[in-house]
């Protein structure tokens, strides 16, 4: 036992602080030498580390990257990046078709993916109107966190809590949809009000980017976006209309988009976040190895006995914020998992755990991988985001977020 909690806290630690210090090690590469630290101490067998991770979310997760992976080949993301931030309107105004624009492609492509496709190209476009990409880049992360939250198919974690309480694609609307649409406008406020008067860049010492990026020239493949639409269209409606096994309605999916006259095969994977896949099967083994110990059951009981009651959407709401931005969102949601009664108003269960994991998030950068993602990418890009500046506007979104999941939850129950 007392490896597997080390092997555990180690992991974990990797996954809070996004290395394992005094290694060149990032959170995937935590996930996977855990798993087979695992396996190699003897703690859990190879055959269990395999039964371990959940291929239903993993194949889900999987075949929806390949759908959003073909609009980023058929330059769609670039195209509307494009049209949304050349209109001649006000900083205020382009920030709230950005936060719509990122809300709503999340919902259904999944929000790390989005933010992956499209925060490259706001930087360049934004620096070259003069503008400070700052505001725009935190905006439409935050949009794409709370926006997620809406379906099923917007996030990892998502994915994993309806499959876990069985939601169904139109239970889990039910439940999270309207908060979901209420927090953009939240951020959205948030945002124009911290940065008034900070929208240019020649206003904003601090912020000295080194270069402005062009975005590489891509013409919009107007026959393959129609078909990544007509596909992604078919696989919301199977999943509200059939019962068909999720994941299988996904790979389906991406097996279509695979099959391509014009199109490289090899060119749409490529667009797939393996890393996430690898951490999310990599914790799947470390987890699995830590409740054969006890422990974790030992834990709940003893957080039950003083009064925690994961039955209660109110509580697993905060449990599930705070744990999230402790080791991140879909940790998060994995640790929870396997203590969720379904005995319950499982409902009200889905949207604590979807609202608690999305609306926290944005809190520090850590709390997301779409936060991460976009922090790195854009110091690639010479604009730097520290914990400071992050913060300084994910704070005030994300309270203001979570009291009205609080107040929805409330409704709920």
């Amino acid at each position: 036992m007392d490896i597997t909690v080390i092997i555990f806290l180690l992991v974990y630690l990797a996954l809070a602080l996004g290395y394992l210090p005094g290694f060149r090690v990032d959170r995937t590469g935590a996930a996977v030498v855990g798993a087979l630290a695992m396996i190699g101490f003897g703690r859990i067998t190879d055959k269990q580390a395999w039964a371990a991770i959940d291929y239903h979310t993993v194949g889900l997760l999987f075949g929806l990257m390949i759908v959003s992976g073909a609009f980023t080949v058929s330059g769609f993301y670039q195209w509307l990046a494009g049209r949304v931030a050349s209109l001649k309107v006000s900083p205020p105004a382009l920030l709230a078709f950005l936060v719509v624009t990122g809300g709503g492609l999340s919902a259904v492509l999944t929000n790390d993916v989005v933010i992956v496709a499209m925060t490259p190209l706001l930087v360049s476009i934004t620096m070259s109107r003069g503008l400070n990409p700052v505001p725009f880049l935190l905006g439409f992360c935050f949009a794409t966190n709370t926006g997620s939250v809406a379906t099923i198919i917007g996030s990892p974690q998502n994915m994993i809590a309806a499959q876990t309480l069985g939601l169904s694609f139109t239970g889990f609307m039910k439940v999270a949809l309207v908060p979901a649409l209420i927090s953009l406008p939240v951020v959205w406020g948030a945002v124009c009000l911290i940065y008034r008067g900070r929208w240019n860049l020649a206003a904003v010492e601090e912020q000295t980017p080194s270069a402005t990026v062009a975005a590489p020239a891509q013409k919009l493949d107007i026959a393959e976006t129609i078909k990544a639409a007509i596909v992604t269209v078919a696989v919301v409606a199977a999943f509200v209309f059939t019962d068909w096994p999720r994941e299988m309605v996904a790979l389906s999916a991406a097996a279509v988009m695979l099959v391509n006259r014009q199109v490289s095969s090899k060119e749409v994977i490529g667009t797939v976040d393996g890393n996430l896949l690898l951490l999310l099967a990599g914790l799947f083994v470390v987890n699995a190895a830590l409740a054969q110990t006890g422990m974790p059951q030992k834990v709940v009981h003893d957080l039950q006995s003083a009064g925690v009651d994961f039955a209660n959407p109110s509580i697993l709401f905060l449990v599930a914020s705070a744990l999230s931005n402790i080791v991140g969102n879909n940790p998060a949601v994995m640790l929870l998992a396997p203590f969720l009664p379904h005995a319950a108003n499982t409902d009200a269960l889905g949207a604590a755990l979807a609202l608690g994991t999305g609306f926290s998030s944005n809190l520090i950068i850590f709390g997301s991988l779409a936060g991460i993602i976009v922090v790195e990418q854009a110091k690639d890009r010479g604009v730097k985001i520290g914990m400071g500046e992050f913060c300084r506007a994910g704070v005030p979104v994300t309270l203001l977020c979570m009291v009205l999941a609080l107040a929805w939850i409330a409704l709920l129950t």
